[in-house]
């Protein structure tokens, strides 16, 4: 959910910082309707039927992210989309190091204070974790706590790089060469 929150922050910054959000329709995202099928199959194995077996909730998982990375690749000549790439490399790296799921720090789970539920769970204290320090080690108390990744974060200022890019405020020079090349005003 604290995900859901900050990418809402990303968007009004936009318009904060005098940017138009309706630049994102000139956008020409390839594949995009991958990405909605990735978010509803990790949404199904969370949080509509986590109980089940175990092995099946963890390739739906990992292939969700399968998913989303043919999405990213289809679309590195967008700003900000090979930071947002990193960020998701290395979520996945920890995924599939940790058998499928992220591991998260326990102190960062203690600080959050979250707790634990039955059946699958994406990110959690796993024994013997590989490469920690890629999983949820960021501790995000308060009313929607939860636990972040370095790749959460590179994701989140790669999305930041995409908005501001395509919606940002432009400069005086842009705006003289668009009115330039639409031509000249009638009086």
């Amino acid at each position: 959910m604290i995900l859901v929150f900050l990418a809402g922050l990303c968007l009004a910054s936009v318009p904060l910082t005098g940017g138009d959000l309706r630049r994102l329709g000139d956008l020409r995202f390839r594949l995009a309707w991958l990405a909605p099928v990735a978010l509803y199959l990790q949404v199904l194995v969370i949080t509509i039927a986590p109980g089940g077996q175990r092995s099946l909730h963890v390739a739906i998982h990992v292939a969700s992210y399968a998913l989303l990375a043919i999405v990213l690749c289809a679309n590195l000549r967008l700003p900000g989309m090979k930071l947002i790439g990193i960020g998701a490399a290395a979520n996945i790296l920890a995924i599939v190091l940790n058998g499928g799921v992220m591991p998260a720090a326990a102190t960062a789970v203690r600080i959050a204070h979250l707790t634990t539920h039955g059946g699958f769970q994406n990110s959690t204290p796993v024994a013997h974790p590989t490469l920690l320090w890629l999983g949820d080690v960021i501790p995000v108390p308060g009313p929607l706590p939860n636990t972040l990744s370095v790749g959460d974060c590179l994701i989140l200022i790669g999305a930041l790089v995409l908005l501001h890019k395509t919606c940002g405020r432009r400069s005086r020079a842009s705006a003289t060469a668009a009115a330039a090349a639409v031509g000249p005003v009638a009086q």
